[in-house]
């Protein structure tokens, strides 16, 4: 028997694999589908307090190993998923995935409406910041490529909530320990590092971009390499845990992160096209660790970074 359980600081799963914002929806979708009690969280769609309709279409594009989206944060706003969503994914999670509420605002004061309005809220596990949408115009730039930023935002939550904190971070920085030790100063119980990277697919037959909004992200496994070493970046720079996400999409990837210090990861684009990918690469990174002859995932958090 291989032991799974994982913990992001005082928060203990079942397994290390969280199901990622923005492709999993509301986690309802996927009920009937996955073994729950095989999966360690879901982190749903990005919430904020009010509605939002996102991005025109086109909003989606294959590419070469992954695809550029550019969603543009749809969401039903907090009512909706409070009275609507809720309830269900309680139920959900009595079976063992715990709930990561990704939320976001377009102000400092809009996130900490959206905070404020979760507070207290039977049924929610952590509340994760989304400070690195990279095409969200009315940010105007990616929140957290700016470490100030990123403090003032944290901190302004952190004084309102007393919920674990987790702050989703940008690949599109030049030196993203810069903003970790600024997320880790202003309050974060945990990084999740990282979502997508900043991209653009022109359509040659119509001569301009393949997306409405231009610019898009960059997922799939492409960009794993490159959330890796943003891992190992972020994990060498903070003492708090960090998430691991960009491109995973097998159990050995998953073990990648993990080895580069990562407490647990996130699957995304995955999901996408195989609805049960959590779970699946949960399983996989169970056969992966009896091959390297380990019986605790724990055993292989961090195992790259110690001396040979």
């Amino acid at each position: 028997m291989i032991d799974l359980s994982a913990r992001i600081g005082d928060l203990e799963l079942t397994t290390p694999i969280v199901a990622a914002s923005g492709t999993y929806g509301y986690g309802l979708e996927y009920d009937g589908l996955v073994d729950w009690s095989r999966l360690g969280g879901i982190s749903v769609k990005g919430l904020s307090a009010e509605p939002s309709v996102g991005h025109p279409a086109p909003r989606m594009v294959e590419t070469p190993g992954g695809m550029l989206n550019a969603i543009g944060l749809q969401n039903v706003g907090a009512e909706v998923f409070l009275r609507d969503k809720l309830p269900k994914l309680r139920s959900i999670a009595a079976h063992g995935p715990r709930i990561i509420i990704n939320c976001w605002g377009n102000t400092t004061e809009d996130f900490v409406r959206i905070v404020e309005r979760l507070e207290g809220i039977e049924g929610i596990d952590v509340l994760e910041l989304n400070l690195s949408c990279p095409h969200k115009h009315e940010w105007g730039g990616v929140l957290a490529a700016d470490a100030g930023v990123t403090a003032a935002v944290v901190t302004a939550v952190r004084a309102r909530t007393k919920q674990r904190l987790w702050v989703k971070l940008s690949p599109n920085v030049t030196d993203i320990t810069e903003i970790a030790r600024a997320a880790e100063a202003a309050g974060a119980d945990a990084l999740t590092v990282m979502n997508t990277v900043r991209g653009m697919v022109i359509d040659v037959e119509k001569r301009r971009p393949a997306l409405a909004n231009g610019s898009g992200g960059l997922s799939g496994p492409a960009i794993r390499p490159v959330a890796v070493y943003m891992v190992w970046q972020a994990v060498g720079a903070v003492a708090i845990p960090v998430v691991g996400a960009g491109g995973i999409s097998s159990g050995r990837d998953a073990a990648e992160f993990l080895m580069a210090g990562a407490s647990a990861c996130q699957v995304g684009t995955a999901s996408l096209y195989d609805p049960a990918a959590p779970v699946r690469i949960a399983e996989e990174l169970a056969k992966v660790l009896a091959g390297l002859g380990e019986s605790r995932v724990q055993d292989i958090i961090g195992c790259a970074r110690r001396p040979v």
